[in-house]
């Protein structure tokens, strides 16, 4: 059952292509992104209302000619500045006058359908929900749940890489306030002793993605016969995954991370369509607890690529610790409703500082803050000097290991919300 219109962008290496696709689906009209290596084929499969080109490419006139062949309305959007009024009355005129959108891209609707879907495909089948206690896997988590609450499993996994005090979150959330059939796996010694001595960020997605899938295949044996996993992929863990013929930005643990064989018969990802303000409006939609549909976001590898270079359980401490000073001291000043995501990095860079009138040689921590809407783009947040002195006074003189703070003013793009 179609429940929505779709118009197709194709990517031609374009830089605003995640820009257009949230312009068009903040007008209420599906959209999704294929890139500049896509057939005519996948795109037809989409129905699609209207297309729109972005960006630039070798093979731009080849694809001109082939979109051109399927019969529906064609915006070349590349000189058009879809932030500026007259850009988006251009895209709104093109997608209701042009393409005769009927504006049936809301979240309500998505969730009645994706629950419906999930109560067809899944029956009384055994299903096993990846829970992170991320806004992403709670809200699919909630959507199995309401389609069929006692076929539903969730496994979360203290892989020794959360922030301090959130596993004890978790549990009391999903178990005792949510009354979620909950496992939680302590496999932090497990996790940490994989990732000795690995340096490279990829590496480190790849090995924790691995293990989180060994660790659920564990659990489906003891639970029994089990038919799906569940997992909180959203479009941009996709897009950021390598769209055509774009270069790999970053693997995540939950897409490129995969291993190849996986003991389970397939994968169900309820959110993957979504981008992260969409999840958040689906979380309200099943119900989630508000501070559950707020909590800031935090990757699937955990403080893993908060950890530059390799990981160690001193550095992992030390992290946990400055990561805990910098969010109790925001929320102590009321920045926390303000800022969509906050945290602290402790680099892989050493230098000479003073502790007790003593020559030290210690950890850099980076402090990170930005305000987002879709994980697409960032900007990094002003905070106010005041706040950022209180915290750089505590984490120098509480956290031993650490004699430097700086605060990072980089924004998504060229940079990504994460370190690695």
């Amino acid at each position: 059952m179609e429940i929505r219109q779709t118009v197709v962008i194709v990517d031609l290496s374009g830089r605003c292509n995640q820009l257009i696709a949230r312009s068009v689906r903040n007008l209420n009209v599906y959209c999704r992104l294929v890139g500049d290596n896509a057939n005519l084929e996948d795109i037809q499969k989409s129905n699609p209302i209207g297309i729109i080109l972005t960006g630039e490419s070798e093979e731009k006139k080849a694809i001109e000619t082939e979109v051109a062949s399927l019969g529906v309305p064609v915006l070349d959007i590349r000189n058009i500045d879809v932030e500026s009024k007259q850009g988006a009355k251009t895209l709104k005129k093109f997608l209701y006058k042009t393409c005769k959108a009927k504006g049936d891209w809301t979240m309500k609707a998505f969730t009645e359908h994706m629950i419906e879907e999930l109560k067809e495909k899944i029956g009384d089948k055994k299903v096993l929900c990846a829970l992170s206690g991320g806004v992403d896997s709670a809200v699919c988590a909630a959507l199995i749940h309401k389609a069929n609450k006692d076929c539903l499993t969730c496994v979360f996994v203290d892989h020794g890489l959360m922030r301090k005090g959130e596993p004890e979150q978790v549990v009391e959330v999903f178990r005792n306030k949510l009354g979620m059939n909950l496992v939680h796996i302590d496999a932090s010694e497990r996790f940490l002793t994989k990732l000795e001595g690995v340096n490279d960020p990829e590496r480190k997605r790849k090995i924790i993605g691995e293990e989180f899938i060994r660790v659920f295949e564990e659990e489906a044996k003891k639970i029994g016969a089990v038919d799906f996993l569940v997992q909180g992929t959203i479009y941009p863990d996709i897009i950021e995954s390598g769209i055509g013929s774009k270069g790999l930005v970053k693997s995540h643990h939950n897409v490129g991370g995969l291993p190849d064989v996986i003991d389970f018969n397939e994968i169900l990802e309820p959110v993957k369509d979504l981008f992260k303000d969409e999840v958040r409006k689906v979380g309200i939609e099943v119900g989630l607890p508000l501070e559950q549909v707020n909590r800031q976001p935090f990757p699937g590898p955990g403080l893993g690529v908060r950890c530059i270079g390799a990981i160690t359980r001193e550095r992992l401490a030390i992290l946990k610790d400055a990561d805990f000073i910098m969010r109790e001291e925001i929320a102590k000043a009321g920045w926390d409703t303000k800022i969509w995501q906050y945290f602290a990095v402790i680099t892989d860079m050493k230098s000479v500082g003073v502790r007790n009138e003593v020559r030290s040689y210690e950890y850099t921590v980076a402090l990170r803050a930005i305000h987002s809407i879709d994980a697409m783009t960032a900007q990094f947040v002003h905070l106010p000097f005041e706040i950022l002195e209180t915290i750089s006074r505590r984490i120098t003189s509480e956290v031993v290991g650490v004699n430097r703070v700086v605060y990072d003013i980089t924004s998504k793009p060229p940079a990504t919300i994460e370190w690695e």
